[in-house]
């Protein structure tokens, strides 16, 4: 049987450059034009050359899960994005050279090729993109809940005024960047937004674009100034109105950013809460996962350290000086959280990779997610110190290296 032939069309927006940014992408039999396959997503804040990569990436992993031996012919009218795909033109600055590595290794090479299209001959993907940015604008997810057929059929009555947007006089867009001679390096806006995929370290150039955790400890709950132990088997306080408008400040630092592609957050009630205000400024939806729990500190639950040293010197001790060690009453042991967070980081890494993700836990499965990644000794988690709504970063590259991006930053805050 001969192997099927698709066509792909994408693209990419962003209102602003940086600004809120969508993509859109369809698969199309090459043979009959049937729309086989459409995608579309909204991105938060991010650049208009990353949202096209982005379409670029959705379009061919549409084809990929439709058939894995297929051809496919891939159609844009971002100049940029065809000529670095192509090879043509250099990919001078190495925050983008990972955007181009992990569209690349969706297919052969062999079995791809490339070609640029007026943006006139690119509705259908422009449409979708545009409905994406449209729906993030209303707090909501993209969905194809209207039939191909009558939205070509609203294409089409917009014609004209697409026309007029693509007359070259009047293109004064963003998009011009996409036209950018060969040595030009990509805009200083995509160079900032492509950089958090990126490794900036020692790796080699050709791994791809890593798993990034942006960890986020939540906000203050009332028990978080009192410095009292809450871990996951306590009062699972709500936040504070300090940790709400912590959340709220977080937000707005991220959405700037335009980087974050998913929420995922601890079941408790103060990470949820942060991760929903997050999440809302973002145009995301939160993803509870249980391995993201804090400790459970047993019978200290809401006792200070002074309280615990007190009443119960022996078992604190034991639990400073040896990570078996659990809290009196039963609680969980820093080495159970430490193999709990490790398969947490496992499952997760697979699940996202090549993405940045927002992860928002607790102070000790966060700073065990930076002590693993560093190879450091159990007792480092009592020589980092954590505030609360603190931003904290880990990249995990394809050959299992980890890479500490940052740590405890709260500038956000100020």
């Amino acid at each position: 049987m001969a192997d099927r032939a698709f066509v792909v069309e994408a693209d990419g927006g962003s209102r602003g450059n940086p600004g809120p940014a969508g993509y859109g992408a369809v698969v199309l039999d090459a043979a009959t034009g049937e729309t086989l396959a459409e995608a579309a997503e909204y991105l938060g804040v991010a650049t208009n050359n990353v949202a096209e990569y982005r379409g670029l990436l959705a379009g061919l992993r549409a084809a990929r899960e439709l058939d894995p031996d297929a051809t496919v012919h891939v159609r844009m009218d971002s100049k940029l994005v065809v000529e670095q795909m192509t090879g043509r033109w250099k990919i001078k600055h190495p925050a983008m050279k990972p955007l181009a590595a992990e569209a690349a290794r969706v297919f052969p090479p062999e079995r791809v090729t490339y070609e640029w299209i007026p943006r006139a001959s690119n509705k259908h993907a422009d449409r979708l993109a545009n409905e994406a940015m449209d729906a993030g604008a209303r707090g909501e997810r993209w969905s194809p809940s209207t039939s191909t057929a009558e939205l070509d059929a609203r294409a089409a009555a917009d014609a004209d005024a697409t026309a007029v947007a693509d007359a070259p006089a009047a293109d004064v867009t963003v998009t011009a960047v996409s036209e950018a001679p060969a040595d030009a390096d990509a805009d200083a806006d995509d160079v900032r937004a492509a950089r958090t995929v990126a490794s900036p370290g020692w790796g080699p150039p050709d791994m791809g674009a890593p798993a990034t955790f942006v960890l986020l400890r939540h906000g203050e709950t009332p028990l978080t100034p009192q410095k009292r132990f809450s871990g996951s088997g306590g009062s699972d306080p709500s936040l504070s109105s300090v940790g709400r408008e912590q959340a709220e400040k977080v937000a707005a630092s991220l959405a700037r950013r335009g980087t974050i592609q998913a929420v995922v957050a601890s079941p408790l009630a103060r990470t949820r809460e942060t991760a929903g205000i997050v999440a809302a400024r973002l145009g995301l939806e939160v993803t509870v996962e249980e391995g993201l729990r804090e400790t459970d500190f047993g019978a200290w639950e809401g006792l200070t350290f002074a309280e615990v040293r007190e009443r119960h010197p022996d078992d604190l001790n034991a639990w400073l000086t040896s990570p078996d060690a659990e809290p009196t009453g039963g609680g969980e042991s820093f080495a159970a959280t430490g193999a709990r967070v490790a398969a947490t980081r496992d499952r997760l890494v697979a699940a996202y990779a090549g993405r940045t993700v927002l992860l928002v836990s607790h102070v000790t499965p966060i700073k065990t997610f930076v002590r693993l990644a560093l190879g450091a000794p159990p007792e480092s988690l009592f020589r980092m110190e954590l505030s609360a709504a603190s931003l904290s970063a880990v990249a995990y590259y394809a050959d299992g290296g980890a890479s500490v991006r940052l740590f405890n930053d709260t500038s956000h805050l100020c």
